[in-house]
């Protein structure tokens, strides 16, 4: 976290001074629930303080003169609309520390009041009767906005939230539009050489030879950097920048996913065959530069599309709010388009689907106040949504310090319709073209909107408007495209898991790495399959098998 400058600061203060007087004008009932008698009992502020002890996963956010990550404009204004004291009981800079740190938690039973929890986290403790079970809270408290985000999801996020038909946390929702991965290239680049836009995997690699051969940048030489990777090859569940999960499943390759096998049993991804094709052309890659020859060495795989050395990169919709806002603002003539590619064999863009859930905002047993949790969450939800009664001082504030609202919400727990981005593309357009009144739009669609006639009138003079139009006008086209959604099983935590799956995890990543660079051959991957399965693999995909057949389904919680 890092602190603002001083005028930069000043700035800011005096949007988050407004803020405060404009939630501190309003009256109880219009400040708390914004005059919707249905929601009194979600907005409802406390009248004695009640103070909420939970963990922190920071980001390295602005923060004003003398502001902190417990005690920023956000945590000051949840408070003043709940009554809720914020306590940070310890912080962690990540996901990977925050949820070793959880664990350490767990092990020694000094459990926050209220945390998230990854799935495994969460199964241990509700079926080892460690939290507090939440269903009539949920009932009674749960404001219209967040019931209506968990309906559009058919039940599903409950259910994954329940255990024995209890419900023992809130989860988050899944957006469907995060799952693909697409190709985003320089279109100006792309023009320049008179190149079409790339289709399948060869269009891909002729692409990235054309534009390091050059010389682009007019400095003399062919360093046009290849394709970005992420060190990590490919992503489990959350998709991000620079993961090569397209390239897998233009195989019909899967790794890090349970998928359903040709008999419909579960089989996990990174031991099929289809895996090895994709490693071989991977490994031919990285010979001949195609990707990225230092990805492995890089602390950050973002920084060549951010200094704009190079030209094509995998990435989700999203990928305008980041690494292409800085793109272009080190080059405002940079044009990135987005390609639903590479193709597979049959001519198909192929992606996984999601899980309804991942993570759970989970409340320990015997704490006092269990509704507590839920209306911060309503509360950040509303603020989130634009739904918040003084949405337009928070988006000030915020663009002030150059940042989102969502850096400082006491939980990393987004709620959302699992459509959204495609439901708000498509209104966007309808907006833009015409066809629609702007005054109907929803809140949130409405900002977008005014984003997108912004960037019209001033193109990339403001990088959040641009950022933000981009996202939902280009990455938005791209979620409609017809593409084949392999499901993706989600498997819970299994006994053999538990005590092999971090070994099992090591083998595979060090394996492919060591293929994708040169350090293996690709045959290796056969020796690489019978060694995963023999050390624990083959038991665990039993359980898996077993665990799916007993689980109840998700339609059965929608009844």
């Amino acid at each position: 976290m890092r602190h603002g400058r001083r005028g930069f600061a000043r700035a800011a203060a005096a949007w988050l001074a407004l803020l405060m007087t404009l939630s501190a004008c309003k009256g109880s009932g219009e400040s708390v629930s914004g005059g919707n008698a249905a929601d009194r009992l979600a907005y409802e502020k406390y009248e004695t303080p009640v103070v909420l002890r939970i963990p922190h996963q920071f980001s390295d956010i602005q923060l004003p003169e003398g502001d902190t990550s417990e005690n920023n404009f956000v945590t000051r204004y949840l408070t003043e609309q709940t009554g809720i004291a914020i306590r940070y009981v310890w912080e962690a800079p990540n996901d990977v520390q925050y949820a070793s740190k959880i664990d350490l938690s767990i092990r020694s039973g000094d459990l926050p009041d209220a945390f998230v929890v990854n799935r495994a986290q969460f199964l241990e403790l509700a079926k080892s009767g460690q939290l507090e079970d939440l269903s009539d809270v949920y009932g009674k408290y749960a404001s219209q906005l967040v019931s209506s985000l968990y309906d559009a999801t058919k039940g599903k996020a409950l259910q994954e939230a329940s255990v024995d038909g209890k419900l023992y946390g809130f989860p988050n929702i899944a957006i469907e539009a995060d799952s693909p991965v697409y190709v985003w290239v320089r279109q100006d680049w792309l023009d320049r050489l008179g190149l079409p836009a790339p289709k399948d995997l060869d269009d891909i690699a002729a692409i990235v030879r054309a534009f390091r051969d050059a010389d682009l940048d007019g400095n003399g030489q062919k360093d046009t950097a290849g394709i970005p990777v992420d060190r990590s090859l490919v992503y489990a569940e959350k998709m991000g920048n620079n993961g090569l999960n397209g390239v897998f499943a233009a195989f019909g390759a899967f790794p890090k996913r349970w998928i359903k096998g040709s008999k419909g049993q579960p089989v996990y991804g990174s031991v099929q065959p289809e895996a090895k094709q994709a490693l071989a052309l991977l490994a031919e890659w990285y010979r001949d530069g195609i990707i990225d020859p230092q990805f492995m060495l890089r602390q950050d795989s973002q920084d060549l599309v951010s200094a704009n050395e190079a030209g094509l990169f995998f990435g989700p919709w999203w990928a305008p709010y980041f690494p292409l806002s800085k793109s272009i603002s080190s080059d405002t003539k940079a044009e990135w388009r987005v390609y639903a590619a590479p193709l597979d064999a049959q001519g198909r863009f192929v992606t996984t689907d999601a899980p309804a859930t991942d993570r759970y905002l989970v409340v320990r047993k015997g704490y006092a106040h269990p509704e507590a949790a839920l209306k911060l969450l309503n509360a950040f939800t509303r603020m989130e949504r634009s739904r918040d009664p003084n949405s337009d001082a928070l988006l000030e504030a915020t663009e002030q310090l150059g940042t989102q609202l969502r850096n400082y919400y006491p939980f990393d727990l987004l709620l959302d319709r699992p459509d959204a981005v495609e439901t708000r593309h498509d209104r966007l357009v309808q907006a833009l073209d015409g066809k629609i009144d702007p005054e109907q739009l929803d809140p949130e669609t409405k900002r977008l909107y005014e984003d997108a006639v912004s960037e019209r009138e001033s193109p990339r003079k403001n990088m959040d408007a641009w950022s933000s139009s981009q996202a939902y006008l280009l990455g938005g086209e791209a979620s409609k495209t017809p593409m084949k959604k392999v499901e993706s099983l989600y498997v819970d935590p299994t006994p053999t898991m538990a005590l092999k799956w971090e070994q099992l995890q090591t083998l595979e990543q060090e394996t492919y790495a060591k293929i994708v660079t040169g350090g293996l051959p690709v045959d290796a991957f056969d020796a690489f399959v019978q060694k995963w399965y023999r050390e624990g693999g083959s038991q665990i995909t039993a359980e898996a098998a077993s665990s799916l057949r007993t689980r109840p389904s998700a339609e059965a919680a929608g009844e």
